[in-house]
């Protein structure tokens, strides 16, 4: 009847408003941890900083799906290593040297890397469409740096962030968990031992964190540092995942992964709007064309991955 929605619409438009919520909340967290490096702090201080912040909130969801450390011991520790203090470290690595957007844009190149690897490692054939969206997005790539200039960026950062590319391609492989893996305790776990390793590497006992104290400049004002790191904990480690993992829910994992590509849209406009940092036609024009390849790319990989094979079950699918 008209004017009366059904549950089913209704629970697919929330899913939608979630989603978009998620790809908000993870691509704050460049925008607000690139003026904390800006004033003194490392990147590996930054990631671990969102890190142990991220795990201490956690703790509660890993400590209730205690069960799956025995159920799949192998996926939640590469979870932890590459889908969450890999892509950290090697993203807050990339902003410390080239612009927000442009090291999220080649972190999303991630999808594409998921087929070389279906391609190339496990030898499974990959669809025309697949192809295509490969083609499309290293057109952009080559778009984005400005290959035909010499590549006008870092290149170190360049190399990071396709680091962090690499890093979002086990995150794709490893979020596919299969049921009896709940999302939470990928969540949980990862961040734990994400912690955990950068922890060891950072070596945060030997720092000075009195600059948590001082205040960082965001949009020409200044901000005090504890209410940056605040906001790359909270709104975009645990307000991220848990609307990510709602949105995966509500909605089919290939919607929920279509509204995702958002996010380094959201990073780009908040980088421009905080930072003033501006891309140029060509970069942009380049940024759309990543994202509608790797887009194709993600559509058209295989419904099984690694992960379920690490599992010991069937596919299922689940967003960090």
């Amino acid at each position: 009847m008209g004017g009366v929605r059904s549950p089913t619409t209704s629970t697919k438009s929330a899913g939608v408003a979630v989603a978009i919520a998620s790809a908000f909340c993870f691509g704050g967290s460049g925008p607000f941890a690139k003026p904390l490096i800006a004033a003194g702090f490392s990147s590996l201080d930054v990631a671990w900083l969102r890190l142990v912040g991220g795990a201490l909130l956690m703790l509660p969801f890993a400590l209730r799906h205690a069960a799956a450390v025995r159920k799949a011991p192998k996926l939640l520790v590469g979870y932890g290593l590459f889908a969450i203090a890999g892509v950290q470290v090697c993203y807050f690595a990339a902003i410390a040297r080239v612009p927000v957007g442009v090291a999220l844009l080649i972190e999303f190149l991630g999808p594409v890397l998921v087929l070389g690897w279906i391609r190339f490692v496990r030898r499974r054939p990959v669809s025309p469409s697949a192809a295509i969206g490969v083609a499309i997005a290293v057109v952009g790539l080559a778009c984005v740096v400005e290959l035909w200039a010499g590549l006008s960026f870092d290149p170190v950062g360049l190399l990071l962030a396709l680091g962090a590319a690499g890093c979002q391609a086990a995150y794709f492989l490893l979020s596919d968990s299969g049921p009896e893996v709940d999302p939470l305790a990928l969540a949980g776990f990862g961040l734990l031992l994400g912690a955990a390793v950068v922890t060891a590497v950072a070596q945060p006992w030997e720092r000075d964190w009195t600059l948590l104290l001082g205040e960082v400049e965001l949009a020409g004002h200044a901000l005090p540092a504890l209410v940056a790191v605040a906001w790359i904990v909270v709104v975009s480690t645990v307000l991220a995942y848990l609307t990510g993992i709602v949105a995966v829910r509500r909605l089919s994992p290939q919607v929920a992964g279509a509204v995702a590509f958002l996010e380094p849209v959201v990073a780009t406009l908040l980088a421009w709007a905080l930072l003033a940092e501006a891309l140029g036609p060509v970069q942009l024009l380049g940024g759309a064309l990543i994202l509608a390849g790797a887009y194709t790319a993600q559509r058209s990989a295989p419904a099984t991955t690694q992960a379920a094979e690490l599992a010991g079950v069937s596919a299922g699918s689940s967003r960090g």
